[in-house]
């Protein structure tokens, strides 16, 4: 199973049931919940410890998760989509990572106009981390995600990369998601997603210099040992 391969070099498990990809339509409810929550419970029945994230914007899907075995949210919409999710994160005492995303995944991609997209997806998820806060999910339980590719243009993406050391400005752990994602295909001539890892593996580096804590990534096992020589190089010493 793919979840125990990423275990050996993972630190927590994200798990969806929802693709949330440019142009993917929504599954009902309990669709999503058949394909997550059973995954979840025989990962705890079969012995796995590991923190294990569900990746859902329904509160239905995340309280099945979280009944299965799962210790955290993670939200594409930032607590958007389901009104009752912030509540349901809230009583469950769970962490959460809320992300900066626009529309659905059905229409994100069509034509994202931003005043800047640096301040203004900054200012996004400062006003949604307040909403989490204001419905009682602790502050130290947040982590934030500026939502690489989603509603972002290849220069948006660019720029929310070049400038990622901005949003420590919040106080909260910094999460990156830009594995495989079209914009690596694009600057790097490579069409099948899959074999993006060498891209991939150069922006999550570029994202730990610039200090992101939690690096969302495909190829676990390749990152993790990249990560381990880039840290080595830097600090001049092996752990």
């Amino acid at each position: 199973m793919q979840a125990r391969k990423m275990a050996a070099a993972a630190d927590v498990i994200d798990i969806g049931g929802e693709s949330t990809r440019p142009g993917a339509v929504e599954v009902t409810a309990g669709e999503e919940i058949g394909r997550t929550a059973p995954v979840i419970a025989a990962l705890r029945e079969g012995g796995l410890d590991l923190s294990i994230s569900i990746d859902t914007r329904k509160a239905s899907v995340a309280a099945a998760a979280l009944a299965a075995g799962a210790n955290w949210v993670n939200d594409v919409t930032a607590l958007r989509f389901d009104a009752a999710m912030a509540g349901s994160v809230a009583k469950a005492g769970c962490p959460v990572i809320l992300m900066h995303s626009i529309a659905t995944p059905e229409t994100m991609q069509d034509d994202p106009v931003y005043d800047d997209v640096l301040l203004d997806v900054f200012d996004a998820l400062r006003a949604r981390v307040a909403v989490a806060e204001a419905a009682g999910i602790a502050r130290e339980r947040i982590a934030i995600d500026p939502g690489i590719g989603f509603g972002k243009t290849l220069q948006h993406n660019l720029t929310l990369l070049s400038r990622l050391s901005l949003f420590h400005d919040l106080g909260l752990p910094l999460l990156l998601g830009a594995s495989r994602k079209r914009f690596i295909g694009t600057i790097g001539a490579e069409a099948e997603a899959a074999r993006r890892m060498p891209g991939s593996i150069a922006v999550a580096l570029a994202g730990v210099a610039q200090g992101a804590q939690i690096i969302r990534v495909h190829d676990v096992a390749e990152t993790r040992q990249a990560l381990s020589l880039w840290q080595a190089v830097t600090e001049g010493k092996s752990r």
